[in-house]
């Protein structure tokens, strides 16, 4: 049975998640504020965290980051702003996923079994360097190289640069690249996205003069041998 924790400082919002998720079989532990949900996240064996972003003590974001510097736990994040900058801001801190309130149960449940799915499915990364040009990816490491400088990227700069080298040649769509790299199925603005596109080009076009990742009007982006 997977332990899940609920961080959220709404008690009906986190009185209805415990009861739809003990229906679906799960054990559920509840936390109303940041200090005691991190508190709980780094002490408890637990198996995927529920993150409200706006919490007394330390805000979601910030819970996040720390519990990140500790564990791989699946972490998905609840905004009451369809903002992107949250979002972006969550997954860029380490959160797997991110729901806008106010949301269907039934999308949650199934983002939670995709989650969960994916942590039991894991394996030991192969020692495997991918290449592209000058660019070198380490999976063992997660790692990458441009010559012999190291660049600094994010958990999802990384994921979206690894599966494009990986699909090389090949054009992605950006809901392709959503359901891909974030893995759940996506209906709406595909805007988060274009923002992680700009990042890599400024991390690595910019920064070494090259045109790596390219724009297919209309569809979406490629990367080329």
């Amino acid at each position: 049975m997977a332990k899940i924790l609920i961080i959220e400082d709404e008690m009906k919002i986190a009185r209805f998640l415990e009861l739809e998720l003990r229906h679906e079989g799960y054990d559920v532990l509840i936390c109303t504020d940041g200090r005691k949900g991190l508190e709980t996240a780094l002490n408890e064996d637990v198996d995927l965290i529920i993150l409200d972003i706006m919490l007394p003590g330390l805000n979601g974001i910030e819970v996040c980051r720390r519990i990140r510097q500790e564990s791989q736990v699946p972490i998905i994040m609840l905004t009451a702003k369809d903002d992107v900058s949250d979002k972006v801001a969550g997954l860029d801190t380490g959160a797997d996923d991110y729901m806008t309130k106010p949301f269907a149960i039934e999308e949650l449940l199934a983002r939670i079994r995709v989650a969960l799915n994916r942590k039991r499915n894991q394996k030991e990364p192969k020692n495997d360097i991918l290449q592209i040009g000058d660019l070198k990816i380490n999976m063992a490491s997660r790692s990458v190289f441009y010559k012999d400088d190291e660049l600094t990227l994010t958990k999802k700069e990384y994921e979206l640069l690894e599966y494009m080298v990986r699909n090389k040649n090949i054009v992605l769509s950006r809901e392709q690249l959503l359901n891909q790299v974030w893995d759940y199925e996506y209906f709406g603005d595909t805007n988060v996205v274009d923002v992680y596109i700009r990042y890599l080009r400024q991390k690595i076009d910019e920064k070494y003069g090259i045109h790596l990742i390219s724009t297919v009007r209309g569809v979406g982006y490629i990367i080329k041998d």
